[in-house]
């Protein structure tokens, strides 16, 4: 699990700011896109990133050798998903037949870009886009405009043509998940507001990270959200408020990482 644990920083104003001038777009086309692919969070709770393996990527990276010995990771057909931690575990199976075809046979992060469009995402290797989005969701953010702009689909992205967008970005089977029509459902959301806070948003993520659960990380302040700043406070004596500010943050970051601290000196 080591091998995919990072720093796993929550998206800063500054990184969605950078990604947005990239694309050309608003908030509510970035978050609509991210939204559909991850519910708009990046990393599991346990601070890998958000994967799913596509086997049908690994048997044509792999030209079919695994498909008799490893047929739940290796196949024509596209599927065998088991969802959530249990993606890496898929992942762990085809690493151990060939690291960089398992690599590139997955989605990745926020935006869930397949490890085999590292160039279209900016990267020299699939290995540096994985590092990279270990590393940070902004790093995650920035791929996915990069790959939005590669594939040339900033445009139809801005201007809202749902059917555009979802045939580059997740495939000419789009229609079968009616992929453009939940795009266009959450567009009219978030066009409408609000939209995450950024803040509140990385408080969210940061007590995910801690094992205090504040009922998903969407930016947006809910009894759950309220309820686990609370604890949080309580717990380390920061009064009884539900208040999130950065004082709040820099007192959760610095938990996690005396968390991760523990953790490495305990194995």
């Amino acid at each position: 699990m080591a091998d995919f644990v990072g720093a796993s920083t929550p998206i800063s104003a500054g990184g969605f700011d950078q990604a947005a001038q990239l694309l050309g777009s608003g908030a509510a086309e970035i978050w609509t896109v991210l939204e559909v692919e991850t519910k708009g969070f990046g990393y599991l709770s346990d601070r890998r990133p958000a994967i799913l393996f596509e086997r049908h990527f690994f048997h044509r990276l792999t030209d079919g050798k695994f498909d008799d010995q490893a047929p739940s990771i290796s196949s024509t057909m596209p599927g065998g998903y088991l969802g959530g931690v249990k993606e890496y575990d898929r992942l762990a199976m085809a690493i151990a037949l060939d690291r960089h075809a398992a690599l590139s046979s997955a989605s990745w992060g926020i935006g869930q870009i397949m490890g085999s469009n590292f160039a279209e995402a900016g990267f020299a290797s699939v290995e540096g886009m994985v590092d990279a989005m270990v590393q940070s969701e902004d790093n995650q953010l920035t791929a996915m405009a990069r790959f939005v702009c590669s594939a040339g689909l900033s445009k139809p992205l801005a201007a809202h043509d749902w059917a555009s967008f979802a045939r580059g970005y997740n495939g000419p089977s789009y229609a079968k998940n009616q992929y453009d029509t939940l795009l266009g459902r959450h567009y009219q959301m978030f066009a409408a507001g609000p939209l995450p806070d950024i803040r509140v948003r990385q408080a969210q993520a940061l007590l995910t990270f801690l094992g205090i659960d504040p009922n998903g990380v969407d930016g947006m302040v809910g009894k759950r959200t309220r309820a686990a700043v609370m604890q949080f406070r309580a717990a380390n004596c920061l009064g009884d408020s539900d208040q999130i500010d950065d004082a709040l943050i820099a007192a959760l970051a610095a938990a996690l990482s005396a968390k991760a601290v523990g953790i490495t000196s305990n194995t």
